[in-house]
C-alpha cells in the first residue's frame, strides 16, 4: 500500500509538472508570433534587413502584402456570396498593372536597352528566321578556306554560341514578347530601344517586321516601358528617306502612351532615335536634315528629336558634331575593338560632348562572343567572367557620370550580348555556353542591381 501511494503521488507530480512545461512552451510561442511579422513564412530569416541587398526585396514584399491586403478587403466588403464567388471576384478586380507594379523593380527611365525582334520559327512564320543564320565567311579567301561553311540547323543548332530559356523562338509570339517585356521590368531597365527598318525591308538574313511594333509597344506598355527605335542602315539611307521614316514613326506610333519622349535640358520632351552605322553617311548629307539650316531639316517642326549617331573611330566625334546629331553611343560590348567602345576613352568622349552640347550614352554590355556566325572571330571574344565583365563596363560608364546608359542587348544572341535568360545544353553537335555557376536571370539581377547604384549615384551628381 505504501508503494502505491509514493508511485500515485509521483504520477501526479509528474502529469503536474509535464502540464506546467507543456504551458510555458505555449507561452514562448505566442510570444514569439507577436514579434514575429505576420508576412514571415516559413523559413524567412530573422535579420534580414540588415543585409543591404536583400533589404529591398523586404520592402516590396511589404509593399506587396499590404496592397494586397487593401483589394482583399475591399472585395470582400463588396461581395455578399459564397466564398468562392467572392475569391473569384477578387481575383478579377485586380488591375494586372499594378499587380505587376507591386512585384518588379521599377523602371529606369535613363537604362535604355537594345532589343531585336528579328526571330522566327514555323508555329509562327512558317520557317525559321535568324535562328538558322549563316556561317559568315572571312573577307580574306585564304583565311576563310580554313573555317566552315554552310547555315545553322535549328532548333538544336542555331546561329548562338548561348541557348535561350525559351528556345528557338517566334519574335511574334505574345508570350516570348510578355515574357521578354517582365525580363527587361525586372532588370529595372527603362526604355527598349528597338531594332527597326522601314516597311517593307529587313536585314539581309531576316523578314520586315514593322508590323510587329505595335503590339510591342502595347505589351511594353503593360510593364511601363518605354519603346525608342534603332534605326538601321537600311539601303538607300539619306536625308530625305530619314526625314521621311521620322515622320512615319511619329505620325504612326508618337501618340502611343510606351512611345518614348526625353525630356531635354531646356524641358522639352523630344522623341529620341539611335542611328546605327551613322558614320557611313556623309556628315554634309547629315546636316541636311539635322542642321536649322539644312535644305531638309527636321529642326523646329512637328518631328524635331534627338539623334544620336555611332561612334566608332575618335575622328568620328568632329563629324558628329558637324552633321548636326545631338548625341553619340558606342554600342559595341567589345572593350578594346573601336575607340568608342573602349572603355578608358570614355572620359575624354564625355569631356569632348560637354564641351559641344551633345549627349554621351556609353554602352555596357556582358560580354561579346560571335564564333557561332563568325568562327574565325576568335579574338574578339570577351568572357563573362561570371558577371565581372558586366559589372566592370557599368563601374566604366558610371565614372563619366552619363545622363543615358544604354545596354548592349537584351537578346542579340548572334554576338553572345544577351542578358536574356539562358539555359544548359548539349547536342549531339554543340555544348553551348551557360551562366552557371549562377542562375538564368543572373544578368537580368545584375543589371538590376547597377540600375540602383546609378540612380543613387544621380542624385548625387545633381545635388
Amino acid at each position: 500500500i505504501l508503494n502505491y501511494d509514493i508511485m500515485a503521488r509521483f504520477r501526479r507530480r509528474t502529469c503536474i509538472i509535464l502540464l506546467l512545461f507543456i504551458l510555458f512552451i505555449c507561452s514562448i510561442m505566442m510570444a514569439l508570433k507577436t514579434l514575429r511579422p505576420d508576412r514571415a513564412g516559413f523559413g524567412d530569416p530573422f535579420g534580414l534587413g540588415l543585409l543591404p541587398e536583400l533589404q529591398q526585396r523586404t520592402v516590396l514584399s511589404e509593399n506587396k502584402h499590404n496592397s494586397l491586403n487593401k483589394v482583399q478587403g475591399d472585395t470582400v466588403t463588396r461581395v455578399s456570396n459564397l466564398h468562392s464567388i467572392a475569391v473569384n471576384t477578387m481575383k478579377a478586380s485586380m488591375p494586372p498593372v499594378n499587380k505587376l507594379e507591386e512585384e518588379l523593380s521599377s523602371p529606369n527611365y535613363n537604362f535604355h536597352i537594345f532589343y531585336y525582334s528579328w526571330f522566327g520559327n514555323p508555329q509562327f512564320d512558317g520557317k525559321y528566321i535568324h535562328w538558322n543564320h549563316p556561317l559568315l565567311p572571312h573577307w580574306d579567301p585564304k583565311i576563310a578556306n580554313n573555317y566552315p561553311k554552310g547555315r545553322h540547323n535549328p532548333p538544336e543548332d542555331i546561329g548562338a554560341n548561348f541557348y535561350p530559356e525559351l528556345g528557338s523562338y517566334s519574335s511574334k509570339d505574345p508570350s516570348v514578347i510578355e515574357a521578354h517585356m517582365k525580363q527587361m521590368r525586372s532588370a529595372s531597365t527603362g526604355v527598349i530601344v528597338l531594332s527597326w527598318y522601314p516597311p517593307g525591308m529587313a536585314d539581309e538574313n531576316g523578314e520586315p517586321t514593322d508590323d510587329l511594333v505595335p503590339v510591342i509597344l502595347d505589351y511594353a506598355h503593360k510593364y511601363n516601358l518605354k519603346v525608342t527605335f534603332h534605326i538601321e542602315p537600311y539601303k538607300d539611307r539619306d536625308d530625305r528617306s530619314m526625314y521621311h521614316n521620322v515622320k512615319y514613326i511619329i505620325d504612326k506610333y508618337g501618340g502611343h502612351p510606351a512611345f518614348y519622349r526625353h525630356k531635354t535640358s531646356t524641358g522639352r520632351f523630344l522623341p529620341l532615335f539611335y542611328v546605327y552605322d551613322s558614320y557611313v553617311t556623309l556628315p554634309e548629307i547629315w546636316a541636311n536634315l539635322l542642321t536649322i539650316s539644312g535644305s531638309q531639316t527636321i529642326r523646329n517642326t512637328p518631328y524635331d528629336a534627338l539623334f544620336i549617331a555611332l561612334l566608332v573611330e575618335e575622328r568620328h566625334k568632329h563629324d558628329i558634331h558637324r552633321s548636326g546629331f545631338d548625341g553619340m553611343y558606342t554600342y559595341f560590348a567589345t572593350n578594346g575593338f573601336s575607340y568608342g567602345s573602349s572603355h578608358h576613352n570614355w572620359a575624354s568622349l564625355k569631356a569632348f560632348c560637354d564641351s559641344n552640347n551633345l549627349m554621351f550614352i556609353p554602352s555596357v554590355g556582358p560580354g561579346y562572343i560571335d564564333t557561332s556566325i563568325r568562327p574565325w572571330n576568335n579574338h574578339n571574344t570577351r568572357n563573362r567572367v561570371n558577371g565581372k565583365y558586366y559589372e566592370t563596363a557599368f563601374s566604366a560608364a558610371l565614372l563619366v557620370r552619363p545622363e543615358i546608359i544604354s545596354i548592349t542587348s537584351f537578346n542579340e544572341w548572334h554576338e553572345g550580348t544577351q542578358i536574356e535568360k539562358a539555359v544548359p545544353k548539349r547536342t549531339g553537335q554543340v555544348v553551348y555556353l551557360d551562366y552557371k555557376p549562377h542562375k538564368p536571370n543572373v544578368y537580368l539581377e545584375l543589371t538590376q542591381k547597377w540600375s540602383e547604384k546609378y540612380r543613387k549615384e544621380q542624385e548625387q551628381w545633381l545635388m
